[in-house]
């Protein structure tokens, strides 16, 4: 379901459809019909069962999980259309946030960060300088 059938009145015109013939410059409606109701994902499915079982099963697991087939997607199509046309309001995913990932690259200090961090540097080297001063003048 597009943003065309959520309501939003957006410009297009029917060459942008699924289903368009450039030679006859006229909109097919069956191969429109056959698009929004899935048709093309039960072409894909029905040959990716019949040559490369092992990626069907890894493309469709949630569909093979949830026991949908070829056959049902029509009417799960209509359902989901039926539901998003009674309350077409966005809906709140219920996955859990990603995890914060560990940054690689330091996060960039600001101006008055690096200052302080040089002046630290100096007085641990002027330190170290003068304490290798006093030793020198305890030998003499």
């Amino acid at each position: 379901m597009g943003a065309l059938d959520g309501g939003l009145d957006i410009p297009h015109s029917d060459m942008r459809f699924a289903g368009f013939s450039k030679d006859g410059k006229q909109l097919d409606p069956e191969v429109h019909r056959k698009y929004i109701y899935g048709g093309h994902v039960v072409v894909y499915m029905r040959n990716l069962m019949e040559d490369e079982p092992e990626k069907y099963q890894t493309h469709f697991s949630e569909y093979i999980k949830r026991r949908i087939e070829a056959d049902d997607m029509e009417e799960l199509y209509k359902k989901v259309h039926a539901a998003i046309h009674v309350d077409p309001t966005a809906k709140k995913s219920e996955k859990e946030p990603p995890k914060e990932h560990k940054r690689y690259n330091l996060k960039r200090l600001t101006y008055e960060e690096r200052k302080a961090r040089l002046i630290e540097r100096l007085n641990v080297l002027n330190s170290a300088a003068g304490v290798d001063d006093d030793d020198e003048d305890d030998d003499e």
